[in-house]
């Protein structure tokens, strides 16, 4: 069945189908094609509006949205321009926004309720400055991490991946499309842009339309049928077909077999990519009938779309009444935005009032919290060395590049970052962002003190990377900590005191020994604004972290891709000259308190094709502080038809016990959730035993077994 936008009746749908229809009527064809257009509207969003009739703008807030939204209304039909941006962890580009950690490091809480609560504060902080557009969450899945964006992702895994993401739709959609509070999300990048070669970006992906099926398309699936109204195509092309000219992708898949009914906006250029990088299109005459062909329905950043597209319809390469269709959703979209009623203008008291409000950076900081992950913490003098005892006062050195570096904790998508300097300033606030040297200052025991290493009794490194290393355009062809760190390390090893490692860092690297031997060692990532503020907490035992990788750590770049649930059958189970095991797991993380998890009880050891087993386990924290548990639960089918992951998370929960606490935990599993890809590329659920397994890590060391018949 083909999904509904919940907020719309069938009465609502004939009226706003009449109202489509009577605009389009009165349209030139110069007019459609601007519908069709996204375009940069930083400084010329008037001549954009005047000369191409956009439809819809990027890269403009606060007065210059409200300006470009006036001008679109003073035009001759008044269509309502529509304002997008990256919102990507936040108000990316508007100075003084809550700027949260990055997906990946979100992803570590494993807490979808947090992140929808994230996505709605960015909403309310982008409506307030006039953008009813955001393009996030990113849905990719990270595979080899030296491609730059792997900040943007959330991991490694397609169900978190999926969970996440609808997470994030709830929160910025709101009630639905007419919510004055909410903007429209966007599911990107559709779809495999992620599986790189050598990492690099936007590289053609190595990938058959059954491993897209199998792994990279069922997020997107999720998306499409929760609700997102709107998807990003990828720059990449798959066996030979760019993502934007691929008709299978984006109307067989996307449109008519999961029923999406909301537009589909190209990445920047990509209709120019046709022509200028791919090759794939002579001119933009062709590329403007390609694009409309394959099913896009706005292309973003491509000016010479509009005198392509009036060539194509005059050399025969496309009918108006193609260009009619796609005019058709985009002002379909419109209308059931409630634009034309409520064009989205900014708010001057809201944004006073709401932008990274007291309200707003408490979820920041609780993201922050949750988003740590404890890689180590060994014993030191009969404890461990993590929490500091703040009765013990102590000579505490803090160093490193990422000790105070506001730019490189706010990550990719901030401005500074590079994407976008607009009004409100070229970068955010230093008074707005807690760093690590910031938060250890503001919780530093009285009798402690600061001091140099060649002084100090404890040494803290705050190292990982930097702008230069993450984002886009900036995949690496190493994954080993930069400029002079491993250096540093060492020369602090040296020392012969104990050293606490602090990571933030915009995705999994390879750790010198001095790190991967350290007493401890904290993982962060690009933690936001009050990330600082967390890291402090964490150290001097004010917070228990309780954070879980979603990705795998490598132990040597040669190992890429490594991740948890690649498909089964190799020779051996190792390199000759390395393990393959990850250096850090999937699901691994450590925290102040202990946890045991029993083995799995089944409700029944045999189900049949619909039906549904319950799993019980009892979690206990056997440590002395209360806690929080990720349980996770995989699973292993014995013999496919054909090849497949060798595990796979199913279902998981993060629990909260007391110090000393025990519950019991059901969790259910649907036999329709047991699904492979066969070889025909079909979807099926096939007969079998079945390997269930309940822990807190992806590791066969922390996890227990039962076993399940499918009948």
């Amino acid at each position: 069945m083909t999904p509904r936008s919940p907020d719309l009746s069938a009465q609502d749908d004939r009226t706003i189908a009449a109202k489509v229809e009577n605009l389009l009527a009165r349209m030139t064809l110069d007019e459609k094609i601007g519908q069709l257009m996204q375009l940069d509207g930083q400084k010329i969003y008037l001549d954009l509006i005047r000369d191409y009739h956009v439809g819809s703008l990027l890269h403009i807030n606060g007065s210059d949205a409200d300006a470009a939204i006036q001008a679109s209304l003073e035009t001759r039909l008044g269509i309502p321009v529509l304002l997008a941006d990256d919102g990507i962890h936040g108000h990316s580009f508007w100075a003084g926004a809550t700027i949260f950690p990055t997906q990946l490091a979100m992803a570590c809480s494993w807490d979808p309720e947090l992140l929808e609560q994230v996505a709605r504060v960015t909403a309310l902080e982008m409506r307030a400055t006039g953008l009813k557009w955001t393009f996030s969450p990113v849905l990719c899945l990270a595979r080899d991490l030296r491609w730059g964006r792997i900040d943007e992702t959330f991991g490694e895994d397609p169900l978190l991946v999926g969970d996440f993401a609808l997470a994030m739709i709830k929160g910025y959609q709101g009630k639905g499309l007419a919510d004055p509070d909410g903007v429209l999300a966007t599911a990107k990048h559709y779809a495999g842009y992620s599986e790189t070669l050598g990492g690099r970006d936007a590289s053609e992906a190595e990938m058959s339309r059954r491993k897209l099926r199998s792994t990279f398309l069922p997020p997107f699936e999720r998306a499409a049928r929760g609700g997102a109204m709107s998807f990003m195509t990828g720059y990449q092309s798959i066996d030979g077909v760019p993502s934007t000219a691929s008709h299978w992708l984006l109307t067989t898949v996307l449109k008519e077999e999961w029923g999406f009914q909301g537009i589909l906006v190209t990445d920047w250029n990509n209709v120019g990519h046709l022509v200028n990088n791919q090759k794939i299109c002579a001119d933009f005459s062709q590329a403007a009938a390609v694009a409309i062909k394959a099913g896009n329905d706005l292309m973003m950043a491509t000016p010479e779309f509009f005198g392509g597209c009036r060539q194509a319809v005059a050399l025969g390469l496309l009918a108006e009444t193609e260009i009619d269709a796609v005019v058709r959703r985009v002002l379909g979209l419109k209308f059931r935005m409630g634009l034309f009623k409520n064009p989205g203008k900014g708010q001057t008291e809201k944004v006073k009032s709401l932008i990274g409000c007291k309200e707003h950076r408490a979820v920041a900081l609780r993201s922050a919290r949750e988003s740590l992950v404890l890689l180590r913490n060994e014993m030191v003098g009969g404890r461990p060395i993590l929490p500091l005892d703040p009765r013990q006062p102590r000579k505490l050195a803090v160093v490193g590049p990422n000790a105070e570096a506001p730019l490189a904790q706010l990550g990719d998508w901030s401005l500074g970052s590079g994407q976008m300097v607009g009004p409100s300033g070229p970068a955010h606030p230093r008074s707005a962002t807690v760093t690590v040297l910031d938060g250890i200052k503001n919780v530093l025991p009285p009798a402690w003190t600061l001091t140099m290493p060649e002084e100090a009794e404890l040494i803290i490194a705050v190292v990982g990377d930097n702008l230069d290393y993450t984002g886009e355009f900036k995949s690496t062809a190493t994954l080993e900590l930069q400029d002079g760190q491993i250096e540093l390390l060492d020369d602090l090893a040296r020392l012969g005191k104990p050293l606490i490692g602090v990571l933030i860092n915009g995705k999994p690297l390879v750790l010198p020994r001095t790190l991967m031997e350290a007493p401890a060692l904290l993982e962060a990532f690009n933690p936001g604004m009050e990330g600082g503020t967390a890291i402090a907490e964490a150290l001097f035992g004010l917070l228990n972290p309780s954070g879980k990788l979603t990705i795998s750590f490598p132990r040597h770049v040669g190992q890429q891709p490594v991740y948890y649930n690649a498909v089964r059958g190799q020779h051996g189970t190792r390199y000759a000259d390395l393990t393959q095991e990850p250096a850090f797991a999937f699901g691994f993380g450590l925290g102040y308190s202990a946890f045991s998890i029993s083995a799995p009880i089944l409700d029944q050891p045999v189900i049949a094709k619909d039906g549904t087993v319950g799993i019980t386990v009892e979690v206990a924290n056997t440590g002395s502080r209360d806690g929080v548990e990720v349980v996770q639960v995989y699973v292993e089918d014995e013999v496919t038809s054909a090849t497949w992951a060798r595990r796979e998370l199913k279902t998981y929960r993060r629990l909260f016990l007391k110090a000393g606490e025990m519950t019991k935990l059901r969790l259910e599993l649907d036999a329709a959730d047991l699904w492979i890809i066969n070889a025909e590329g079909k979807k099926v659920v096939e007969p079998g035993r079945f390997r269930i397994l309940v822990g807190n890590s992806s590791l066969d060391r922390d996890l227990k077994e039962a076993w399940l018949t499918l009948v």
